[in-house]
């Protein structure tokens, strides 16, 4: 990797700047790629992109920018969220301080455009580039792993993924965004549809299909996984938001479900107080494991007045404990209709516990 400093007037960056959206943003007479196919869309704040023009007005140093040397220009590999954020205001996109870059006097102009940013520019091979950029981007507005991988991974697949996966009312948003946590931009619902597809493996997918010419198999999973969960559980529900879909589907999407019981089940489930973890209820439905519910657990005043009660023996064994020795158990279970309450109540110790556990 060779690495050359040079200074850069912000009047030789916004040079023939262009945001043609898809189609890439521009900037250095049109020689910088300021969004290359690994880079993440502009995820900076008002308040982040204003304290960028601050700097630059009072003169102060931002810090050092990095731009990999391609066949034909350069593109940016670390600082454009700061390039952006410049190129905008000298635009027109926003103001700083109520003002425009139009509404400023020239000499105020003047003074932003000779402002000199310090560029480092790299040569090197792609997996050199690559390396150097996920070395330097530690600091500022941190990159998301799956950022990370979007540069690792670069090529035809993570350029076509973008448009389905990480764009600002992208196709996944639309069609999921109630079912999806997190956001597009930072490829959270990008990292998540892989995960679903490949058992977890992110990296091994990426690694096999970088060079594909399309995502087009990714993105019909996607659209069959959500399709799956909207005819299972027609009826949505907060709840159904952030729930590992994907996994879901991969397990139990051969089983016979019927969506107008599971909705029955449902309804009796929410209304439920034993049942604490109530986002659970989908996932307790697919497995019958009620260790999703999050049964409500006898507290620690009731589990003393138990112990006491007992005078400290277990009744299964008939053995002395200390307090510490011993858990709590609903004599009828829960999914017999056993209710959390002293009534239903008993401290037992740990391995009558277990053994009562594992029948």
């Amino acid at each position: 990797m060779e690495i050359e400093l040079e200074k850069i007037s912000i009047k030789q960056l916004v040079a023939n700047y262009q945001d043609n959206e898809e189609a890439g943003v521009i900037g250095f007479d049109g020689l910088l790629n300021i969004r290359p196919p690994y880079q993440r869309e502009f995820v900076y704040s008002d308040k982040q992109r204003e304290a960028v023009i601050n700097t630059v007005i009072r003169g102060f140093p931002l810090n050092m920018m990095y731009w990999a040397v391609t066949e034909n220009g350069f593109e940016i590999i670390d600082g454009q969220q700061r390039t952006v954020s410049i190129c905008q205001f000298i635009d027109g996109v926003y103001s700083y301080n109520n003002r425009y870059f139009h509404n400023l006097q020239k000499d105020e102009q003047d003074a932003i455009l000779d402002y000199e940013l310090t560029v480092y520019k790299c040569s090197g091979t792609d997996s050199e580039k690559l390396d150097w950029f996920r070395t330097i981007n530690i600091a500022g507005e941190k990159l998301t792993e799956q950022e990370l991988r979007n540069a690792v991974y670069s090529g035809s697949w993570t350029s076509d993924v973008k448009r389905y996966f990480s764009k600002t009312q992208c196709a996944a948003y639309q069609l999921a965004d109630k079912y999806m946590s997190g956001s597009p931009i930072r490829q959270d619902y990008l990292e998540t549809a892989i995960s679903w597809v490949n058992e977890g493996d992110i990296d091994g997918y990426m690694a096999k299909h970088q060079h594909d010419p399309n995502a087009t198999p990714l993105w019909l999973y996607f659209q069959t996984v959500i399709n799956w969960v909207t005819a299972t559980f027609p009826k949505y529900r907060k709840e159904m938001k952030g729930i590992a879909w994907g996994v879901l589907y991969n397990r139990h999407k051969t089983d016979s479900l019927d969506p107008r019981t599971l909705e029955a089940e449902i309804i009796q489930l929410m209304s439920d107080d034993e049942v604490t973890k109530k986002k659970g209820i989908y996932e307790y439905l697919l497995t019958r494991d009620e260790k999703h519910l999050s049964i409500r657990a006898f507290t620690d005043s009731q589990k003393r007045t138990l112990y006491e009660r007992q005078k400290g023996v277990c009744p299964a064994c008939t053995e002395h404990f200390e307090l510490k020795q011993m858990e709590a158990d609903h004599i009828t279970p829960w999914s017999q209709g056993g209710k959390t309450d002293l009534k239903n109540g008993q401290m037992l110790c740990r391995d009558c516990n277990r053994r009562k556990s594992n029948k």
